[in-house]
């Protein structure tokens, strides 16, 4: 009895770790995320690569590390993240609306300005742009090169 026991403990701990290492989130850039093994490009929306700089009163700074720690700073435990497929990008990306307490993240990142919206793949997010442009929040402090078309000159 006492060694079935000790199966059982040790069997329940390997068990209980798998499923915990299993959904740990690592936040990549502020539009993408891993859950485990999966990974999200979150659905309409672009924010700066984590190398991009833009500028705020004539001063450089690397915008796409802002996004990214303000997605960081939206998200306050792994096990309250969830997220709604949409599609599969040419990445093998799942691109999905996630959610932290069932709030949309895609939609914090573009209000407060550390994202654009997306308009080629969506207009869910424009109202949000607009609100940010027009407060000057985040990248709308000063100047940036839109996510998409930064990436394009660096691909050159």
């Amino acid at each position: 009895m006492f060694k079935i026991n000790n199966i059982f403990i040790v069997l329940l701990v390997v068990l209980i770790s798998t499923l915990s290492s299993a959904n740990i989130l690592k936040i990549i850039d502020g539009d993408t995320i891993h859950i485990g093994k999966i990974k999200y490009r979150l659905y309409g929306i672009d924010a700066p690569e984590i190398k991009q700089e833009c500028k705020r009163n004539n001063k450089k700074y690397l915008c796409g590390v802002k996004a990214t720690k303000f997605l960081q700073s939206l998200i306050k435990d792994d096990e309250n993240v969830s997220c709604v497929n949409k599609k599969i990008d040419r990445y093998k990306r799942i691109v999905a609306v996630c959610y932290y307490l069932n709030v949309d993240l895609g939609k914090l990142m573009v209000r407060n300005g550390w994202a654009i919206a997306y308009r080629l793949y969506s207009k869910d997010y424009v109202d949000d742009e607009n609100y940010a442009k027009e407060n000057k929040l985040g990248i709308w402090k000063g100047q940036f090169i839109e996510p998409y078309k930064w990436r394009k000159k660096i691909d050159k």
